[in-house]
């Protein structure tokens, strides 16, 4: 019985962020991952609103899920040999999220150098027409030893 790639790379991808506190802590779950593009999503959750008046999320939990997915999306690239770590992060929030409302951030790692992978990124709620953060990225490539 052979494993399909696809599944396994999601499967690797999500234990990976499972492993790191804060992708346990926003309950990040790997919707897509391959070939340079990651789609990683968390639930709404009370315990990260920002605003307790409006029940908006904290920038602070959108700018992780961003982070996160750039770095998977980074990882999933045919020309990616090893890990990455953030360089710069840079992150426009074009709205608040609607309170109740999945967040899913959607990466693609767009140009890879032998040190530095570029990556662009946004954040959906319910609206996929209105995004709540756009964001671009550079990251460290890791060569293979």
């Amino acid at each position: 019985m052979t494993s399909d790639p696809q599944t396994d790379k999601a499967r690797i991808a999500q234990q990976f962020i499972e492993m790191i506190p804060h992708g346990r802590a926003l309950s990040m779950t790997v919707e897509e991952i391959g070939d340079g593009i990651a789609v990683i999503s968390m639930p709404y959750d009370p315990k990260l609103v920002g605003d307790i008046q409006t029940g908006v999320i904290h920038g602070g939990a959108v700018s992780a899920l961003m982070d996160t997915c750039g770095g998977a999306a980074v990882m999933s690239h045919p020309s990616a040999p090893g890990g990455t770590a953030t360089i710069d992060l840079r992150i426009d929030y074009m709205r608040a999220a609607k309170p109740g409302d999945r967040i899913t951030a959607r990466a693609e790692c767009h140009h890879i150098t032998r040190n530095v992978a570029f990556v662009r990124a946004v954040a959906m709620d319910g609206d996929p027409e209105h995004p709540v953060a756009m964001a671009t990225g550079a990251f460290t490539v890791e060569q293979a030893r």
